[in-house]
């Protein structure tokens, strides 16, 4: 069986409350990593209070999300492929993925954090 990538995607600015009807679904090869970058199995999704805001084109303190794309969010996960030396598979990462299975990112841009340390799906709360 073929992994995939799913995502979900913003299909439109909500009025008034955030429904179903708001995202779509999508199914997408699983993306290569690039030198310089991990490919991350996604565990773990923040859903903050923020995001209502993100999902607005209302002028912010932040770019709205754009339509038709992965829904912004920060993730906590394991890289499963890496093409950068300072970044292994396996490894624990918080990363800024969004609303999906897998996602590239820059090395760079990850924060590894320790499985050992308590729960770490609270890695995005407890981040230094």
């Amino acid at each position: 069986m073929t992994v995939r990538n799913r995502r979900v995607l913003l299909a439109s600015r909500p009025q008034g409350a955030v429904t179903e009807q708001n995202f779509r679904i999508v199914d997408a090869s699983l993306p290569e990593p690039a030198d310089g970058e991990v490919l991350v199995k996604n565990e773990w999704l923040s859903l903050d209070p923020y995001m209502r805001g993100r999902m607005s084109d209302a002028k912010s303190y932040v770019p709205p999300a754009p339509l038709d794309e992965v829904m912004v969010g920060q993730t906590v996960g394991e890289v499963i492929g890496s093409r950068d030396a300072t970044i292994n598979a396996g490894d624990k990462v918080l990363t800024q993925l969004g609303w999906q299975s897998h996602g590239i990112a820059k090395a760079a841009d990850v924060t590894r954090v320790d499985a050992r340390r308590p729960a770490i799906s609270a890695s995005s709360e407890c981040r230094a």
